[in-house]
């Protein structure tokens, strides 16, 4: 049966649009998928063992969604953040999160749900207490994923609590999209694991005594400060990316006279 002029998708197929879309996903939250890179539906398609036109479906939708974007020359590539993309998605994802923080700390939450949302906040000490003991040291890439797939479980765990599947999709998206940019990071020292456990565990103990205003507060003071440190990070990779497209200029320059 018709609809608005086209056929719907057979359910096969829409299968292997749901999981080439969780495959580019994946690809892009690991790394192996970098900002401006060009995606093959070919090699998609070979990989997943499906016709183009799942893997095609599943582009169009992720560049919908801001994920991917089209080129005159390239094709479909992975996008490619700019300073005022980082601004405009760290304001949805405060406002999205400040809300759902407040929402839920007014209800109440299950022995079980704040009992894990503790242990998301005080792993980030015992993924601390494996680093050595000089200032210097920081979380190689092993210990980088199990920060990041600890600081993801914390706040998507504020989101289910917050009992809204809208907002839960929305920060979610967001959150792959600042991952993208994320790729230039190093890993956390131990100061700066500190100071996110100190933020988990106050936000933490804010929920858990019922006090939204107090939620609501320490949750924007934390996406700001991560804002604040994304900008940074984003402008020295600014400044280091131009010195690399510049400095072979120089390198050509021929040497002074000497007089």
């Amino acid at each position: 049966m018709k609809r608005n002029g086209s056929l719907p998708t057979p359910r096969g197929d829409r299968s292997v649009r749901e999981r080439a879309y969780l495959l580019i996903q994946q690809k892009i939250a690991r790394g192996e998928m970098r900002p401006g890179s060009a995606v093959s539906e070919v090699a998609l398609a070979q990989e997943l063992g499906s016709s183009r036109t799942p893997i095609r479906e599943a582009l169009g939708q992720m560049v919908a969604e801001g994920l991917l974007e089209q080129t005159p020359n390239r094709g479909t590539v992975v996008v490619q953040l700019r300073r005022q993309d980082i601004i405009d998605l760290y304001e949805l994802r405060e406002a999205l999160e400040v809300y759902a923080v407040g929402k839920a700390a007014r209800q109440t939450n299950s022995p079980q749900d704040l009992q894990r949302l503790e242990s998301f906040a005080d792993e980030i000490v015992r993924i601390k207490n494996d680093l050595p003991g000089t200032p210097e040291s920081t979380l190689n890439e092993t210990q980088m994923g199990r920060f990041i797939a600890c600081d993801l479980g914390f706040h998507t765990l504020v989101l289910r609590m917050a009992a809204n599947a809208r907002i839960l999709k929305t920060v979610n998206e967001t959150r792959l999209l600042m991952r993208i940019f994320s790729i230039h990071r190093g890993g956390h020292n131990a100061a700066l694991l500190t100071k996110i456990h100190k933020q988990h565990h106050e936000m933490f103990e804010a929920i858990a005594e019922g006090n939204a205003a107090r939620a609501s507060e320490l949750m924007s003071n934390h996406i700001q400060e991560s804002q604040r440190e994304r900008l940074v990070e984003y402008d020295e990779w600014e400044h280091e990316s131009s010195m690399r497209e510049t400095l072979p200029v120089f390198l050509n320059f021929p040497s002074p006279v000497e007089p």
